[in-house]
């Protein structure tokens, strides 16, 4: 196998990110204040709407991983699953905001449930073969870090292309059916996404490795037991969790705490710009002192610009804007390492063993993953409804100083915290690089 990839197998695997970009990113935005304000939902059933399917993927994501592991196809075991997966994906995705009026609450919340449900299940079948793949492309250390840094650029554009662009579809058609044209925009998003991956790795190498033996419990029990993919994934997890509920106060921090329009969108080109800019940089700064410690240093940087964005409670834009931009600098190297990590770890695994676990190592990740996304919009809604949230139709209600320092601490004092805490996990892995390459 060669170690280094075309650059036109680097683009199309990185297009893959455009789908998981913007599901990744538009719910998580979106569907909480679209439950809360628009159809009313209090925020403790919104939080559990949001959080309920993606707590479903957490069994099922290890299951795909088991799946498309054993897959025989002459295209490989992972890319069926992209075009199949995928496009499930972006059907559903489509429906999930264009729900007839149903007449009552509890009918619309069942429609959201359900197919939130609905995407979260076709999203696991697409998410666990793509994460899968890098450990099968390439066996090199450093080429892994190449294809990361293409996969999380692509990630960032879309994910300012997406968090951007989808408040403001909304609000340029307005009530409801502004949430309806943004789905279906963002359903054809993630449509160019699956394709395009799909077509752009159709020249891509695949190892030959054999299916791991035993039944998925053991296996899982076997991948519990790697040390340094514990640890690894351990802080990745807290770290979504982080991410996940500052993804979710975005819209209520533009709304309720700045009171400015246009501010949601502002945010989210503050968050992704630098990564644009900066994924090079980081994957360079990899490449000079180590994954690990590139890691633990954007973790730093993203801890800080969390900590700093609690001057929202001020309603001074400005700092807020300065301090959502550190994080975004933060964010990329905190995509860019522990992405590149994952295939290092599955890939030490495979040729010890002689066994392919890298679909079941890749979906327990995407299954922790999913946990923390998950978990942050409901840590967030747990603050709102602490703080006295008002939830309504119309989402024109003035809230009380509590909910605004809830919404605030929610976005900033939270996620700063928990990143920090992560690094306890991050401090103990061990992985080197002689160990990858030998």
């Amino acid at each position: 196998m060669t170690d280094r990839l075309g650059r036109g197998v680097r683009l199309g695997y990185g297009s893959g990110s455009v789908a998981t970009g913007a599901f990744g990113t538009v719910p998580g935005l979106m569907l909480l204040p679209y439950l809360t304000d628009t159809l009313g939902i209090a925020a403790l059933a919104a939080g559990f709407i949001v959080f309920a399917p993606k707590a479903w993927d957490v069994f099922l994501n290890p299951v795909a991983g088991r799946i498309s592991d054993r897959t025989v196809d002459p295209r490989g075991p992972r890319r069926p699953w992209l075009l199949r997966a995928g496009i499930a994906l972006a059907v559903c995705f489509g429906l999930l905001f264009a729900g007839p009026d149903l007449g009552s609450r509890s009918a619309d919340a069942a429609w959201v449930l359900v197919l939130f449900l609905a995407c979260a299940t076709a999203y696991a079948f697409f998410q666990v073969p793509y994460v899968a793949m890098p450990a099968e492309l390439t066996d090199s250390y450093a080429e892994r870090t190449r294809l990361m840094t293409w996969r999380v650029a692509i990630l960032a554009f879309t994910i300012m292309l997406a968090g951007a662009s989808a408040p403001a579809i909304r609000d340029a058609v307005g009530g409801r059916d502004g949430y309806r044209v943004m789905g279906l925009a963002m359903a054809a998003v993630i449509l160019v996404g699956v394709v395009a991956a799909y077509a752009g790795t159709r020249s891509a190498p695949v190892r030959a490795v054999e299916p791991g033996p035993g039944s998925l419990r053991d296996q899982l029990r076997v991948v519990a037991g790697a040390r340094d993919f514990r640890l690894l994934l351990t802080t990745f997890v807290i770290q979504a969790l982080a991410t996940g509920s500052m993804l979710a106060g975005v819209d209520y921090v533009a709304g309720d705490v700045l009171d400015r329009d246009g501010a949601a969108t502002i945010l989210f080109v503050c968050f992704v710009g630098p990564a644009l800019l900066l994924t090079p940089a980081w994957s360079a700064l990899g490449a000079r002192i180590g994954k690990k410690r590139g890691y633990l240093a954007s973790s730093l940087v993203l801890a800080a610009g969390a900590l700093l964005a609690v001057l929202a409670r001020t309603e001074q834009a400005a700092p807020v804007y300065a301090a959502t931009a550190l994080v975004g600098v933060g964010y990329a190297g905190c995509q860019v390492f522990p992405l590149a990590m994952l295939p290092d770890a599955a890939a030490v695994d495979a040729r010890r063993t002689g066994s392919n676990r890298v679909g079941v190592y890749t979906g327990v990740w995407t299954a922790g993953e999913t946990l923390g996304l998950a978990l942050g919009p409901g840590v967030f809604a747990l603050w709102l409804a602490i703080g006295g949230y008002v939830s309504s139709t119309d989402g024109d209600v003035t809230q009380p100083g509590s909910a605004v320092t809830a919404i605030t601490l929610g976005f900033s004092v939270v996620p700063a915290v928990l990143t920090l805490a992560s690094l306890w996990w991050l401090a103990r892995y061990s992985l080197t690089r002689e160990e990858v390459d030998a």
